[in-house]
């Protein structure tokens, strides 16, 4: 298939993903992101370095250029701690100015790069579907954003405009920045603990998988988008596992020891907050090494239903990746941290 898109955030994990499979498929391919990223242009992907919460002019002359017909919106930032104003212009105020960059160079289909901490209220969710509520309060400015930012792409799909939401949850693998190496780090450093009862239920979501279910939602749109559009969708491995059993799996893995001892998960609660207050007042940087939002995120259980998604699609996508074999490569590929 051949088309032209634009991924926002290309040279980050999942973005570079969704490039690598674009261009795996022979389309021509733009990245926009803050950063210079040299390797993308010696692949042939054009490169647009723009803070996408600025004015929009600079894209909107991008996706003309190239005939763009997809916009991929990936880019994002990420956390659970630090200045509100950050994250709104990150992720709410960016999010704005690319659907009005699609409007203006009328490009026809947006896929948007959400993330399930948006439904997060703090309670358990346990193969769940995309038809859970919003919160009415947020632990973090991160699902807030994303919420908002989600909520701003699903009311712009219209005439002329064919937007799709997709919740990934815990996206890992080879190169991951985020997931792997801070688990390690802090199994490292003797600072890891099983928050709760360790039984809590987790989808995670291999980065090929992430990947290709955004180009099975953009072809989607493109051929049959009566089921997708204006509609948010949980994506990840469809086989759940007990998030404690599978960390110890890594661990082990990469020749470290199991994780046994246990924190109540009221009281990782009560740690988070009063770190949050601390370093608040400090004015310390970083985030703190327990959040409110982190303590209930590992407390409980967060299994998603990928059935609706598969569906909508119309069978367009089929995991490539089994939880098993992404384990098992991101295990050979983390040995060496």
């Amino acid at each position: 298939m051949s088309g032209s898109a634009a991924v926002t955030g290309g040279g980050g994990f999942l973005g570079g993903a969704v490039v690598d499979a674009l261009l795996e498929r022979g389309e021509r391919v733009a990245s926009i992101s803050r950063g210079a990223y040299p390797e993308l242009e010696a692949r042939g992907v054009e490169t647009l370095r723009a803070d996408l919460a600025d004015e929009p002019g600079a894209l909107i002359e991008l996706l003309e250029r190239g005939g763009v017909d997809t916009v991929y919106h990936c880019a994002a930032r990420p956390g659970v701690f630090g200045p509100a104003r950050d994250y709104e212009r990150a992720n709410v105020d960016a999010t704005a100015r690319v659907i009005e960059a699609c409007r203006a160079a009328r490009v026809p289909r947006l896929v948007f790069t959400s993330s399930p901490s948006v439904v997060f209220g703090g309670g358990d969710h346990v193969n769940a579907g995309p038809d859970l509520p919003y919160p009415d309060r947020y632990l973090a400015h991160y699902p807030r954003t994303k919420a908002e930012a989600e909520r701003l792409v699903l009311a712009a799909d219209g005439p002329g405009l064919a937007t799709v939401s997709l919740r990934p949850h815990l996206i890992f693998g080879p190169g991951d920045p985020n997931l792997i190496p801070r688990l390690l780090e802090r199994a490292d450093a003797g600072r890891l603990r099983i928050v709760g009862d360790g039984t809590s239920e987790v989808s995670l979501t291999f980065v090929g998988n992430a990947a290709a279910a955004h180009l099975a939602a953009a072809d989607g749109l493109r051929e049959d988008p009566d089921g997708l559009r204006g509609r948010a969708f949980f994506v990840n491995n469809g086989e759940p596992v007990r998030l404690w059993d599978w960390i110890n799996r890594v661990l082990e893995g990469t020749g470290r020891a199991p994780v046994t001892r246990r924190v109540p998960g009221p009281l990782a609660y009560a740690a988070g907050a009063a770190l949050e207050l601390g370093y608040r007042a400090l004015r310390i940087g970083g985030e703190p090494p327990m959040t409110r939002f982190v303590a209930r995120q590992l407390a409980t259980s967060h299994s998603y239903d990928l059935a609706p998604f598969v569906e909508a699609c119309g069978g367009r996508y089929r995991e490539p990746v089994s939880l098993d074999e992404a384990t098992r490569r991101t295990i050979a590929w983390a040995a060496d941290l």
